[in-house]
């Protein structure tokens, strides 16, 4: 990739690196290292593979410092608890895949043949690991004043709307991240039926994990039938034979 593609990326970014290599590093896939060591290795050279993996690994733990900071600044007298569930609702590969699609990094990234055939470039996972890559680059390349600064731009409209209510009686959040931590997905919602005439429907909402039917809602919005389906999930969970 030529310098002056490079320099458009940087400008998005809001950092011009010192290190030019740490950027390339964080928009290369182990796919597409892995195809490259192979070429190398046919010529006789002899290189590891060079990919993001590692600087997902520190950008995770930056953009969850960064978020922490800014919610403790904005919600002073939070418990742990609630700014532990506000940073979830903030921080996740939703969100972070979200970011890289706006900084147009879907068409930036590296990918070997197959993955990219399999569309590698629109995967939440990779855009979202793209992300936190690139947030350890700056950290690394610039110390943490520009990765705080880059990322509390990206985060400034979500942070300006976001309050405490988000986290009252969120089912729906707290079955997330039960099953993410337990089963690594995460439920899906389906819409059952509609019952009543149109001034006073009701929704019935079924919530499945691993393809499994666990519990279903009512309400008189599809919201209200999910939050009530995602709170008696969260009851069915604590019982773990019921998920055999």
């Amino acid at each position: 990739m030529s310098s002056e593609l490079y320099e458009q990326l940087e400008d998005k970014l809001g950092h011009r690196f010192r290190k030019r290599e740490l950027l390339e590093r964080a928009l290369t896939h182990r796919s597409f290292a892995h195809e490259q060591l192979s070429e190398k290795r046919k010529n006789g050279e002899k290189h590891a593979p060079v990919h993001y993996e590692q600087l997902e690994f520190l950008g995770d733990a930056v953009v969850g410092l960064v978020i922490g900071h800014l919610l403790l600044l904005k919600f002073p007298e939070a418990s742990e608890g609630d700014l532990s569930r506000l940073r979830a609702r903030l921080v996740n590969i939703s969100s972070l895949s979200q970011l890289a699609k706006d900084l147009g990094l879907d068409s930036w990234v590296k990918l070997g043949r197959g993955e990219e055939a399999t569309g590698g470039k629109s995967k939440p996972s990779i855009l979202s690991d793209i992300y936190e890559a690139l947030c350890a680059a700056v950290y690394i390349d610039g110390g943490f004043r520009p990765a705080f600064e880059m990322i509390s731009r990206h985060f400034q409209p979500v942070l300006e709307t976001v309050n405490m209510t988000l986290i009252e009686e969120d089912y729906k959040t707290r079955l997330q991240e039960l099953v993410q931590g337990e089963f690594k997905r995460t439920p899906k919602y389906r819409l059952a039926g509609e019952f009543g005439p149109d001034h006073e429907k009701t929704f019935e909402i079924e919530v499945l994990i691993n393809g499994k039917l666990v519990a279903r809602g009512t309400g008189r919005s599809k919201k209200e039938a999910e939050q009530h389906a995602a709170h008696q999930a969260l009851a069915v969970l604590k019982n773990p034979d019921k998920m055999k």
